[in-house]
């Protein structure tokens, strides 16, 4: 029980040091367009990296999620909002499933 307490312990201070850090280290505006760019994008990065996977898991097979994940990329890029994307995905793994079930 107390190692489970020192794991806890450690990250919650790493986790403290990655946000205190540059509040403190970092007092002048940052001018380079490159590092703006870098951090600009770091959220949206981090995002598509941590939902990328649960996208192509969260159904019975890989192949049914990555098709739904095309789909709705597709969908996405066409214009439509997140409710119809989000509906014509399920619907796509549906039929994918379907299909899986019955040729197995």
């Amino acid at each position: 029980m107390p190692s489970i307490l020192i794991y806890i312990l450690v990250m919650a201070v790493v986790t403290y040091l990655i946000r205190m850090l540059p509040l403190t280290l970092i007092r002048k505006e940052i001018k380079n367009k490159t590092i703006r760019s870098f951090l600009y994008y770091v959220p949206y990065v981090t995002l598509a990296v941590m939902t990328f996977p649960a996208i192509i898991h969260a159904t019975g097979s890989v192949l049914s999620g990555a098709i739904a994940f095309a789909v709705a990329l597709g969908l996405a890029l066409y214009g439509l909002g997140l409710f119809p994307v989000a509906i014509g995905s399920c619907v796509v793994v549906l039929i994918c499933e379907l299909i899986q079930m019955f040729i197995k």
